[in-house]
């Protein structure tokens, strides 16, 4: 059976995902602060609805929409347009009101959708479900709900979600949330050879294969850009690699010629 993909716009990305992300699927985009998590997700929103005829949603919890307008128009994306043309909305709202509304058929939230015909959406960012429920367990529960409300609709959905921690692992609980999105994408920053570069890895996408190796990436005046492996290190995720064994070699004697 032939499974259908939904192009992010990212050719190195889609590269690491056989094509794309599932239709109707969640994925994660985890990382700290600059990383480009909601570069990543507009640009894939813009894709949608400039380039592949799939107009999206984007929820925000925390920016005001003219503040992607603004960010927007620094890669060249026209969101003002897009909205004029009912291809996009961007929604301030609350993690309590978007919850509460995709309890029910019809909410305000599908109805949006179904006004401009929305095949995608971005949530920026899960990170605000946290207020929701101090326990990990009902955290993931909440989440879990609100991700089904927007399977239901038919959304194949991006969320973002923020992580501290600017070089290192992954926490528990985040983790733990993986489990409830079919998609989890890492976004990392790593030091090597007193730089910090940006490092992604594709942990999870559920019901097909994907890259398994680290690659670097780069935010530019087009967007987020996939470019070439890291080789020749370990422990890229932890935030500070070192050479591998055969790397060390050769750095100390040279490569053969």
């Amino acid at each position: 059976m032939t499974v259908e993909r939904v192009t992010t716009g990212i050719a190195g990305l889609d590269d690491m995902l056989r094509g794309g992300l599932l239709r109707g699927s969640a994925t994660l985009v985890e990382g700290a602060p600059g990383t480009g998590k909601s570069t990543l997700g507009m640009q894939f929103i813009y894709h949608g609805a400039a380039e592949a005829d799939e107009p999206g949603l984007i929820l925000t919890f925390e920016t005001f929409p003219r503040q992607y307008y603004r960010d927007a128009d620094n890669f060249g994306w026209d969101f003002k347009a897009l909205e004029a043309a009912n291809k996009l909305r961007v929604v301030m709202t609350s993690p309590e009101v978007s919850r509460a509304d995709l309890q029910h058929v019809n909410g305000q939230i599908e109805d949006m959708a179904q006004q401009i015909g929305a095949r995608r959406v971005l949530v920026d960012s899960l990170s605000h479900f946290e207020r929701l429920a101090a326990d990990p367990i009902e955290l993931r529960q909440v989440v879990y709900e609100f991700i089904n409300g927007l399977k239901r609709m038919g959304l194949t959905a991006m969320l973002t979600r923020e992580n501290a921690t600017l070089l290192g692992e992954t926490p528990d609980i985040e983790e733990d949330l993986a489990f409830v999105v079919d998609g989890y994408i890492l976004l990392r920053y790593v030091e090597l050879s007193s730089a910090v570069r940006r490092a992604l890895l594709v942990l999870k996408l559920r019901g097909s294969d994907h890259a398994k190796d680290i690659r670097q990436y780069e935010i530019t005046g087009r967007g987020f850009e996939v470019r070439a492996k890291f080789e020749g290190q370990q422990g890229i995720m932890s935030g500070s690699p070192v050479s591998t064994a055969a790397e060390a070699f050769v750095q100390a004697f040279g490569r053969k010629k």
